[in-house]
């Protein structure tokens, strides 16, 4: 009996002292992470200039249908999450498979050279990249001298280059990133998968989609999500590259969210709902990654 009460007091203060190291976390992440979550969601109910707020219900909700502003940034990252987000995957399979074969010298040099931009300043590049891609900048004059365009192109001051040059500059930034989680998955890979595949004749292309894609696919979904996810919250660049210009073209629901809160007559009733759209648009897509992903491995 002793030697059972013994047992048990010393499991209780073995889970004390986990709980010891543990709780400061805890308590951080409750203040700062959950409780501004629930404080932006009582927000949201709101609406009224600055702290003059008074709760009318679901009014701001309805807002969202009819406000063309957000309508149109809606569009915007939308068309950024569906051209950019695909091709960062492709790309970063792509080249963290040729980064994987054992043959290439200088692997370590490349794949650091390509993960480089994701720890680059978000600020930063995007104003480099801001002057790159100017009417005068180095991307039209490289263009121009090549004989591949016989005058500028207005990839800031157009709306389409500039959804363009937005693309291609979260691309670079993100692609790196993407890759090593690919390099990881494919060098858990048992080589003797693919030496048994080519005794059977199996092309490098077949091997790819036969052997690899399957086997990486926990992967695509976890990255397809990810970037899902930073698409959708998509700020930095939009506004150091282009400031949502020109008009709204490039505005992103973000950059309407700080808009509202410090642009314009400080909404951050309004600005909390358009905030909490974003969660819910999060949740429904990757409800149906996860849903086409569950059916394609079932």
């Amino acid at each position: 009996m002793k030697s059972a009460n013994a047992t048990l007091h010393s499991r209780r203060r073995s889970g004390l002292t986990g709980w010891s190291f543990v709780l400061i976390s805890v308590i951080l992440i409750v203040i700062f992470y959950f409780y501004p979550m629930v404080e932006a969601l009582i927000l949201s109910f709101q609406t009224g200039t600055g702290t003059n707020l008074v709760f009318t219900g679901l009014d701001n909700y309805k807002r969202l249908f009819q406000d063309a502003t957000f309508i149109t940034s809606v569009k915007n990252t939308f068309i950024y999450l569906l051209v950019q987000v695909p091709v960062m995957i492709v790309l970063a399979l792509f080249i963290s498979v040729l980064l994987n074969d054992s043959k290439l010298k200088f692997k370590g040099f490349f794949r650091t050279a390509i993960f480089l931009p994701c720890v680059t300043s978000l600020v930063a590049y995007s104003i480099v990249f801001k002057y790159l891609f100017a009417g005068n900048g180095l991307v039209n004059t490289f263009l121009m001298k090549l004989h591949l365009i016989s005058a500028p192109i207005e990839w800031i001051t157009d709306p389409f280059w500039a959804k363009i040059t937005i693309i291609i500059a979260i691309t670079w930034r993100w692609t790196g990133y993407n890759m090593i989680f690919y390099l990881s998955a494919l060098q858990n890979i048992d080589n003797s998968i693919y030496e048994a595949a080519r005794i059977d004749g199996a092309s490098a292309t077949r091997q790819f989609f036969g052997i690899t894609i399957p086997l990486l696919r926990p992967i695509i979904l976890f990255t397809s999500i990810t970037s899902t996810i930073g698409t959708l919250q998509l700020f930095d660049e939009v506004m150091n590259i282009t400031k949502g210009g020109p008009g709204n073209a490039t505005q992103t629901i973000s950059q309407y969210i700080y808009n509202l809160s410090f642009k314009y007559s400080a909404d951050f009733g309004y600005a909390a709902t358009v905030s909490y759209s974003i969660v819910i648009m999060i949740i429904l897509l990757s409800f149906l990654q996860f849903k086409v992903a569950g059916e394609k491995n079932g």
